[in-house]
């Protein structure tokens, strides 16, 4: 019988299951699920209960107790709960408009100072000097982070009420 398992309505309830279902029938009883006798009823059946399987009928007909194995769980704010630390990925995210418009109006600069055969005045370090106030100040301060980042807040300007 030693590598025979035992079906989970023949398990021995311990202390601890008998509370959990206590506390399950409490819940009810203060949701208005219950009434006053019905729970003295089950109550008193599930502190005489030996196995799991005179526990489990005794609160079938109600909705999982918070944070119980039978509770729905809410993926989104686990997701929040357990984020990730900022990556180096994180961080460059707001400077890689930055590079691509220094890459973009460096080549053209470039390209226009080999026509003209002599190098031009690098007339690109006006709008990039801007760009890279703009950029600095929104990675400075946060605002560079998109509604990605902040899942089920869309408190913003464009939410309808």
């Amino acid at each position: 019988m030693a590598g025979e398992h035992l079906p989970e309505e023949r398990i021995r309830a311990s202390d601890a299951d008998r509370d959990a279902t206590a506390e399950q029938l409490a819940q009810a009883l203060v949701e208005g699920r219950l009434d006053l006798a019905e729970y003295d009823k089950r109550l008193a059946a599930a502190m005489s209960a030996t196995t799991l399987g005179q526990l489990a009928p005794l609160t079938a007909d109600l909705p999982p107790a918070p944070g119980s194995a039978r509770a729905p769980v809410d993926l989104a704010a686990v997701g929040r709960a357990h984020a990730p630390a900022r990556r180096w990925r994180d961080f460059l995210e707001p400077w890689r408009g930055f590079a691509s418009l220094a890459v973009i109006l460096g080549g053209i600069w470039l390209v226009t100072s080999i026509m003209a055969g002599e190098l031009l005045y690098f007339w690109p370090g006006w709008p990039l000097g801007i760009v890279f106030v703009i950029t600095a100040a929104n990675a400075l301060s946060g605002s560079a982070r998109s509604d990605k980042d902040t899942p089920g807040d869309h408190s913003g300007p464009h939410t309808k009420a």
